[in-house]
């Protein structure tokens, strides 16, 4: 037997390529760092130090996001957006034209009109309309960019909150604290580039898909962090081993994965490497950041939080805290915002009186706080949900005395402050009875590339090649709203 035969025969695929660099291999090679997104990036360090900071398109108006999310989306109607016309036909039957056609998620036959129940004001120089239920928020009323205009595709709450994060209402695709993170990197090597907070117990509705890196590199994920116990879940030592026993471990762990770095040529086992040194450093800078008792007791008592506590008002000390020590993108989710008015929350007088003075307070305390800092700046702050609610009421508490509003993607409002955002300023309308946008539709995808484009980055060229395309955060829509820019 011709021993050249058997020889053949003992190679594999790896050892041709390994040994053909000159040719078919570094072309392989190559393939594969464009598949994962690494073909072409001007910065050399993405695939050893993933969270290296990085350079954006062009010179960015914001430095860093805190999105706060209230879950379940909150009812703009009885909180920002005031309609006289509504409120005077308060109790009417619904007009047919806005029926027409359509399902709602708990509504069927003919529902009935239902005015605000809440006291309103107008507040700060521009006169905003505000509710009673956020007397918090009337003192900053003049930080505040508000849009009354949004819109979505969506009218389910998984669904609808993929869209807002991920451009999608599917899972898999990243998030948008995963694709900034994935842009800008991380200003501090000690603490993960996107960090999660959630409040009141519950997951987001979309899960962690709704955190998720999709199919980015899985450093580029959201770490959810806890104001309560660890900060974070299993970074802490097992029982019986020592820092210096973990150090070591870590080191021949890297020295492994340098070694099928170097045979495999796959990018992703560099970003394992950088994932293990980071949530070694995790384990002293985090709980230093997390700890809120290191605050002044005016500080705590401004946000309304206590230390030791899981809290709407802890996370959003924490926030302040986070950016502060160089976190790119912080997400909040505050869980109880869908006022049906059935069990999951006790309408729109009551219940939602006792939810926004869980949330109203701490997020203005955290409004003047990065002002007073000099973060806001440069810093975007938005809040709000995954769509609207309906101008008239649920159907499953219409015989009752209990007011609450079904699920509506037509028409709703968000606002944002900080980060070169116009201050004191209004966007957009919804009609006389607020059943849709009347001027200046922003779909999320336009939410999304405003976003971005604050960040400095043109939303249609951050992209990540996935399955032989490029995919972007808003995929094939989207426009920078301009008006909204100072």
């Amino acid at each position: 037997m011709d021993p050249r035969a058997s020889l053949l025969q003992s190679r594999t695929r790896r050892h041709f390529l390994q040994q053909s660099a000159a040719g078919i291999g570094s072309m392989a090679f190559a393939s594969l760092l464009a598949e994962d997104g690494y073909a072409g990036d001007p910065s050399a360090t993405r695939a050893s130090d993933p969270l290296a900071s990085r350079t954006p398109h062009f010179a960015p108006k914001a430095k860093r996001v805190i999105y706060l999310h209230m879950t379940g989306s909150p009812p703009n109607l009885d909180l920002f957006d005031y309609k006289d016309e509504l409120v005077k036909r308060s109790d009417q039957d619904c007009p047919d034209q806005f029926l027409a056609g359509r399902e709602f998620a708990f509504t069927s036959g003919t529902p009935k009109l239902m005015g605000s129940p809440r006291k309103w004001q107008r507040v700060g120089q521009a006169g905003m309309w505000m509710s009673d239920a956020i007397p918090h928020f009337h003192g900053i009323a003049d930080e505040m960019c508000v849009v009354h205009s949004m819109y979505t595709d969506q009218f389910n709450h998984a669904p609808a909150e993929l869209m807002v994060y991920t451009g999608s209402p599917r899972s898999g695709r990243p998030s948008m604290g995963s694709w900034i993170t994935y842009g800008l990197g991380s200003e501090n090597e000690n603490l993960p580039g996107f960090v999660v907070l959630i409040s009141s117990g519950v997951q987001p509705n979309g899960g962690k898909n709704s955190f998720g890196s999709g199919f980015l590199p899985s450093v580029y994920q959201g770490v959810q962090c806890r104001s309560k116990g660890d900060p974070v879940l299993y970074s802490s030592d097992p029982p019986g081993m020592s820092r210096t026993m973990r150090r070591a471990t870590l080191d021949a762990l890297a020295d492994l994965n340098q070694m099928q770095a170097e045979q495999m040529g796959h990018p992703e086992t560099l970003t394992r490497i950088s994932q293990y040194e980071l949530a070694y450093r995790m384990q002293t800078s985090v709980p230093e950041v997390m700890d809120i008792s290191a605050e002044s007791q005016k500080t705590l008592d401004e946000y309304g939080a206590t230390p030791g506590g899981s809290s709407l008002a802890n996370n959003c000390l924490l926030a302040r805290r986070l950016v502060e020590s160089g976190v790119r993108f912080v997400q909040l989710f505050d869980w109880g915002w869908d006022f049906h008015g059935t069990q999951a929350a006790t309408g729109l007088t009551d219940g939602l009186t006792n939810k926004c003075a869980t949330m109203d307070k701490p997020v203005a305390a955290l409004i003047r706080d990065l002002k007073q800092r000099g973060l806001l700046e440069d810093t975007l702050v938005v809040w709000g949900g995954e769509f609207g609610r309906t101008p008239f009421r649920e159907g499953r508490t219409a015989k009752s005395k209990i007011l609450g509003r079904d699920h509506y993607p037509d028409v709703f409002t968000m606002w944002m402050a900080g980060g070169g955002i116009k201050s004191g300023f209004e966007y957009g309308q919804s009609d006389e009875l607020g059943f849709g946008v009347a001027e200046n539709p922003v779909h999320v995808h336009d939410l999304q590339a405003t976003i971005l484009h604050q960040l400095g980055f043109d939303h249609e060229r951050l992209t990540y090649r996935f399955q032989g395309r490029d995919f972007r955060l808003t995929d094939v829509h989207g426009h920078v709203v301009k008006e909204l820019l100072a």
